[in-house]
This record gives structure tokens, sequence and C-alpha cells, in this order.
């Protein structure tokens, strides 16, 4: 058996998550590509490990060079064995404050640049019949708060991506794992929110009270990156790892108690769901 590192591929390795994985994945002797915005950031990344850090300047959003940098990996280091798509970010405002252009480009970085990504990696992968993608969505891609909409919608909609994905490449042995972070002591709610322009007095007891609370608490979260990492590298290195995975008690709770009033709801609701069909023999 070879002793080789295994390359990871993780998008957005200046802070948060993504830092604290890379260093983790680095330590375990495994080799990381890590995406960065500039070449600042690129050099500080690349001396963390003078053999196995290897930082690539990358915008997510950009998919001709998200194809060029996967094919400069795979040419230089051989097969992507883990790709984390963790690069992201929130805007904060009610539905109505958040203008469409701030909406598409929050799908354009959570979304489709993790399905971008997805689809540089994957015929590799197919290929092998080997492989893992981790997308890193949110508590809040199966919950809702007010004020944090259009980024549930996005985290939402990347936990579908996810839920699909995993059912077509199981049978092909390529490995794929949502994990859902709640409350976090990254900068998610500082310097990588984006907030709106437009603030309605409507919204203030919803959303403004959302906006309060997150300034409030940041910094202050109760999860800690560095136990997130490592849950991460311990469900890839599993032989068995879970579908999705929560992380943190406040998420763990408030996951729970959502998906208990859902299917409390739908029981309530039951006659009219099923008196929808057309009788029985019709």
């Amino acid at each position: 058996m070879s002793n080789a590192p295994k390359t990871w591929f993780i998008t957005g390795v200046s802070s948060g998550f993504g830092r604290e994985l890379a260093l983790q994945v680095l330590a375990s002797g495994n080799r990381v590509v890590g995406t960065l915005r500039n070449e600042t950031q690129r050099s500080a990344f690349n001396e963390l490990h003078s053999e196995l850090a290897h930082g690539v300047l990358l915008d997510v959003t950009d998919e001709a060079a998200i194809t060029r940098v996967v094919g400069e990996v795979t040419e230089t280091f051989g097969a992507i064995d883990v790709l984390v798509n963790n690069a992201g970010y929130g805007v904060e405002g009610a539905i109505e404050e958040v203008s469409l252009a701030q909406a598409r480009h929050q799908f354009e970085v959570n979304f489709f640049g993790a399905m971008a990504m997805i689809h540089a990696v994957l015929p590799s992968m197919r290929r092998r019949r080997a492989g893992h993608i981790v997308n890193i969505t949110s508590t809040g891609g199966l919950i809702t708060f007010p004020g944090l909409g259009v980024y549930n919608a996005s985290k939402h909609a990347l936990e579908g991506l996810t839920d699909a994905l995993y059912q077509e490449v199981a049978p092909l042995g390529i490995k794929v794992i949502a994990i859902e972070p709640g409350p976090f002591r990254t900068l998610w709610a500082g310097a990588s929110m984006a907030h709106v322009d437009n603030i309605i007095d409507d919204y203030l007891p919803t959303a403004g009270a959302m906006r309060a609370s997150l300034a409030q608490r940041n910094g202050r979260q109760p999860g800690d990156p560095v136990r997130a990492a490592a849950a991460i590298m311990q469900v890839v290195n599993s032989d068995n790892p879970p579908r999705r995975l929560l992380l943190g008690q406040v998420g763990f709770k408030q996951v729970g108690e959502a998906m208990a009033a859902r299917q409390a709801e739908i029981i309530r609701w039951a006659d009219v769901s099923i008196g929808a069909d057309f009788p029985p023999g019709e």
C-alpha cells in the first residue's frame, strides 16, 4: 500500500473552518491545496509546510479558472482525494431589504461555486471509483432565521444538491458529506458578513433583531473551529461516514426542535395532504 500523502483541495483557507481544517490535514502528513484571494495570503499559506501546503489564487465564481486550477493541480500532484467546498459568506437583511444583485452573488459563491468545483473534480473521481466531496453547508441549510433568508436559501440549495449527489455517486464508490455547523467563532458574523444598505423600519423587530443579535454574539459563539475541523477529519477518515453531520450544541438543539415541530405539523394536516389524491380505484 502506498504511503504517499493524499491531496485535499479546500476552498477558502485564509480563516475559519478552512484554515483550521488545512492545519490539521497538514499535521496528519497529507497535502493541502487551498484557495486564497490574494498573493499575500497565498505566500503565508505556503509557509505552513514547505512540501505539503500549496496555496492557489482562485475565485470560486470563475468557472474557467476553476477548470484550469483543478487541471494544474491534477497534473502536478495526481488525483484530488478530498474536495472540501468551504468558501462562502453570509448576507444579512430581510428578503425585501436584500437586492437581487446581492442575492445572485450569494448564490454564485455559496451554491454555484461549490457546484463548479464538483463538476471539475468528479470526472477523475468517477474514473477511480474513489474520492470524498465535503460540502460545508449550515444549520441554516435545514432551518431558517428572519434576516438571513437569502443566506438560508443558498444553503438550502446546497443541501439539496449535496443530498442528490450522495445518491448519484454512492454506487460509484464516492463519498459525499454535508457538514452543518451552527454558530462558531469564525469571521462569518463579522468581517465575512455582507450587509444591506436599505433598512426598512417595519423589519426592525425581526430582521433587525437578528442583525443586533449577530453583532452582539460575534466573537462569543460557543462553537470551536478547531474541534469542528477535527470532527470533519474524523468523518472523512471513517469507513462509513454520515450523509450529514451537525456541528455544535446550539445547532444540534435548534435543528432537532425544528424537525420535531415540522413532523408534528405534517401529522396534524395529514388528512388534508392525503385527501388531495384521487379516491382509491379512480
